[in-house]
């Protein structure tokens, strides 16, 4: 893994809640997109004032990174690469800016010049090779994804997009492209309980025929469960024929810090869950996630 030296050169912005940061720079040269329409990076931001101070970490052998010596350890967040232009040396990240958080306290005041580190992509959305239709469900810290995965859709295949934002004001034009369907919902995101699993179940009610599909489902992490469970276990969908990615939890930090009140063998029990080889990985990850729930997490 690579981490690259990247310096705001343009903001701007999307709607009353988004804004596109575009970065450049020499540290961004030996950036290579996956071109998987998903695609994520780690983003290391400042840990002071000085909007040019980054603790860049140094790439570890096994894939990881660490600190250096003596330096401070950067905030890290995980964010979409809304595009890349290898030719201009360029990448846009779309940041959702709710009025807390550090990524976003740090995108609603960057400005050209400053500078954070950003990680090698790696992209999650997978289709199997016959895909004629699909289905992309996700609130708002997804569109950026989705607007990227409809612009790399082949024109063939024909593409159902189904959007949580807050309100009117968030919906963001979406690329022109031949065969997809909108449809704009309103509410969710932190301002009221999620609706992704009734989205998802009302454009793919059970009996469905997805010959030819894919379902691509993100957003709210802990309103994905029930996504998962339902493609999973009601249709009985194939492992390669959907992804559900989680993107954020409410009070995350919260979370995490319940997560790790834990007793150490309850988070033993949950770790080892993920090294069972008699289940696929969609059906380890209900396990884990309905353990989760059952510990009020």
């Amino acid at each position: 893994m690579t981490i690259h030296r990247a310096v705001v050169a343009r903001v701007r912005p999307l709607s009353t809640t988004m804004a596109r940061i575009t970065f450049h720079g020499e540290g961004l040269a030996a950036f290579t997109s996956t071109g998987v329409g998903d695609e994520y990076v780690r983003l290391f931001l400042p840990h002071g004032p000085d909007r040019t101070d980054v603790s860049l970490p140094d790439s570890t052998e096994n894939g990881g990174w660490r600190t250096p010596e003596g330096r401070p350890e950067a905030p890290v967040r995980t964010y979409t690469i809304r595009s890349a232009r290898p030719e201009a040396g360029e990448i846009d990240i779309d940041f959702v800016l709710h009025g807390h958080g550090t990524a976003s306290g740090w995108a609603a005041a960057a400005r050209p010049g400053d500078v954070i580190g950003v990680n090698s992509p790696t992209g999650l959305y997978s289709p199997p090779a016959d895909l004629s239709r699909q289905v992309l469900v996700s609130d708002l810290s997804g569109l950026p994804a989705v607007g990227r995965l409809i612009e790399n859709t082949p024109d063939h295949v024909i593409t159902r997009a189904v959007l949580e934002v807050p309100d009117p004001s968030c919906v963001q034009p979406l690329p022109d492209r031949p065969g997809v369907r909108a449809t704009w919902t309103y509410g969710g995101n932190g301002h009221g309980p999620s609706r992704l699993a009734e989205l998802v179940e009302a454009a793919i009610p059970p009996g469905t025929d997805l010959t030819g599909g894919y379902v691509w489902v993100a957003g709210q992490t802990d309103a994905l469960r029930a996504v998962r469970r339902y493609l999973r276990r009601e249709l009985r969908l194939p492992a390669e024929r959907f992804k559900v990615v989680g993107y954020w939890m409410p009070d995350g930090e919260s979370w995490t810090r319940r997560y790790e009140a834990l007793p150490a063998a309850v988070r033993s029990e949950l770790e080892s869950m993920w090294h069972d080889p008699a289940d696929e990985p969609e059906d380890l990850a209900i396990r884990y996630e309905d353990r989760l729930s059952t510990l009020g997490l």
